[in-house]
C-alpha cells in the first residue's frame, strides 16, 4: 500500500512549491476569499490541461459522454461570458460555441485541431480578463445584475456575491471532472 501511494503521489502535476494556487493573497474578508478561491480553481483547470496536445485535450471520456478537457475549457468560457457579460454587466454578448439548435456546441465542437484549441484558450482567458476586471471595479459584492437567466437556482435579480459562489461551485464540479479525463489521458492525479 506505501510503494503505491509513493508511485501514485510521483504523478502528481506540481511540488508544493512551485504550485500557483499557494501564492494568493491571506483571506481577510469576504470578497479576497470569494476572488481568491475562484482564482485557484481556475488555476487548477489550466494545471489540468498543461502539456497536452490538441488529440489529447479533445479525447471523449467515455461512451456515450462527449465531455472532454477541451470542451470543458470551452463550457466554463460560456458560463464566464454569460454569467459576468450578460447577467452581471447586462450586455447581451452573444454565445461562442452553443445555440439554440446545438445546446451542446461546447462539447460537440470540441475537436482534436490545434487552431480550435488555441481559440478556446484565448475565449477563456479573454472571458476571465473581463470576469475579474468587473469584480475589481465592483463597488461591492451586493452590486446587482439582472435576472439571473439560469445562474445560479431561483429567479430575479442576482448579487455579484451570489456570482463569485456560482462560479466557483461550476468550476469545482467541472476540475472534478478534468481528475477523472487527465488520468485516463496519461495517469496524472490529484491536485
Amino acid at each position: 500500500m506505501a510503494a503505491m501511494a509513493a508511485t501514485r503521489r510521483a504523478d502528481m502535476f506540481l511540488e508544493l512549491r512551485d504550485d500557483p494556487r499557494e501564492s494568493g493573497p491571506p483571506l481577510t474578508d469576504e470578497r479576497t476569499a470569494l476572488v481568491e478561491y475562484l482564482r485557484c480553481v481556475r488555476l487548477t483547470l489550466e494545471i489540468k490541461c498543461q502539456g497536452l496536445d490538441a488529440e489529447a485535450l479533445a479525447r471523449r471520456s467515455v461512451e456515450p459522454s462527449t465531455m472532454s478537457l477541451l470542451g470543458l475549457v470551452r463550457h466554463l468560457t460560456e458560463m464566464e461570458r454569460h454569467a459576468f457579460r450578460n447577467v452581471m454587466a447586462g450586455q447581451g454578448a452573444a454565445a461562442l460555441y452553443c445555440s439554440d439548435t446545438n445546446r451542446d456546441g461546447d462539447f460537440d465542437g470540441s475537436v482534436a485541431d490545434p487552431k480550435v484549441v488555441q481559440a478556446a484558450w484565448d475565449a477563456w482567458r479573454a472571458e476571465v480578463d473581463f470576469a475579474e476586471r468587473f469584480v475589481a471595479a465592483a463597488s461591492s459584492l451586493d452590486v446587482t445584475g439582472r435576472d439571473r437567466q439560469g445562474v445560479g437556482s431561483g429567479q430575479g435579480p442576482i448579487s455579484l456575491r451570489e456570482v463569485l459562489l456560482e462560479m466557483i461551485h461550476e468550476y469545482a464540479r467541472h476540475v472534478g471532472h478534468a481528475d477523472l479525463l487527465r488520468e485516463r489521458i496519461d495517469g496524472r492525479i490529484g491536485q
